[in-house]
């Protein structure tokens, strides 16, 4: 297979996952802002009777109660639609606050280098030196639980895996041809910074922050497991998969529906991100327009 069929292949896989992660990720997205709307159930409703109704689909089911109940007779369905809102507004605002610190301080150091980037690069190394999850929970139990612990503590953490990436691709920039037009033809070192190589970095920065945003469903669902994010009576994901695991042999579906929505989720993002930077990619567009005009002719 020729170079320019496997980047057509590439191409059109990108557009594949792009559907398939924004689907997802959409889907993620509506059913957190129009969850009261969209819940059949009020997500703190209690119903003692009604405790650990299986879903629809098992013997002895309620069909007031889709995808069943937990031990508190509380509807599962509307529980993990209540807690998608949760999730979705720790990955986007965790995500792009982290990204906006790492990157700037990536391009910084891998741009003007010396004592900048000496300095930069020992604080990424002392940062990663500690497991992220311990740091995490030490540093919600410093801070206090809330929502806007977890997300200083996934900021405070995970600005170094945009900043060493960022900083290694700004490196490679640094070199190329373009750069050096840009100095001769006068630009100063702010302008190329920011109009000429944040522009060539930006489809691995999207890729990074889809990741990122997956990662930090993922922090939110352990912090909540462990009682750390918010208040124990608002549904999370890791809240009903710590009740879930107390009756995984009696009801199974209380810890593995919030489970399945995580690993749903966190491989949403990760579409979205690797099929947008295939689109986003130079190189991949300028093949996928070659293949479109050699095909015309």
């Amino acid at each position: 297979m020729s170079d320019r069929h496997r980047a057509d292949r590439k191409f059109r896989g990108g557009r594949l996952r792009v559907l398939i992660g924004g689907s997802i990720v959409l889907l993620l997205i509506l059913s957190a802002a129009f969850a009261p709307w969209i819940a059949p159930h009020d997500p703190l409703e209690q119903d003692l009777i009604s405790g650990l109704l299986p879903p629809f689909w098992a013997d002895g089911h309620n069909s007031v109660f889709l995808l069943g109940t937990d031990s508190l007779g509380r509807d599962l369905l509307s529980r993990l639609i209540y807690g998608a809102r949760v999730a979705v507004l720790v990955a986007i605002i965790a995500a792009v606050l982290a990204a906006l610190l790492g990157t700037v301080l990536g391009l910084l150091a891998g741009y003007f280098g010396g004592a900048l980037d000496t300095i930069i690069a020992r604080m990424v190394d002392v940062w990663m030196a500690f497991p992220p999850v311990l740091l995490s929970i030490v540093l919600v139990a410093v801070i206090g639980t809330g929502l806007h612990a977890v997300i200083i503590a996934i900021v405070v953490i995970d600005w170094t895996r945009f900043c060493r990436v960022i900083r290694a691709e700004t490196l490679v920039q640094r070199e190329q041809e373009y750069i050096t037009s840009a100095v001769t033809i006068g630009l100063g070192r702010w302008k190329i910074l920011w109009q000429e190589i944040l522009p060539n970095v930006f489809p691995l920065l999207i890729t990074l922050l889809s990741l990122e945003m997956g990662i930090a469903i993922i922090v939110e669902a352990i912090l909540s497991f462990v009682g750390l994010s918010v208040s124990s009576d608002q549904a999370t994901w890791g809240g009903l998969i710590q009740e879930g695991r107390q009756y995984v042999h009696q009801a199974w579906w209380v810890m593995t529906l919030p489970v399945g929505c995580i690993i749903v989720a966190v491989l949403g993002f990760n579409a979205l991100g690797d099929g947008l930077r295939s689109q986003l990619d130079p190189i991949m567009k300028r093949w996928n327009q070659f293949s479109q005009y050699a095909v015309w002719i």
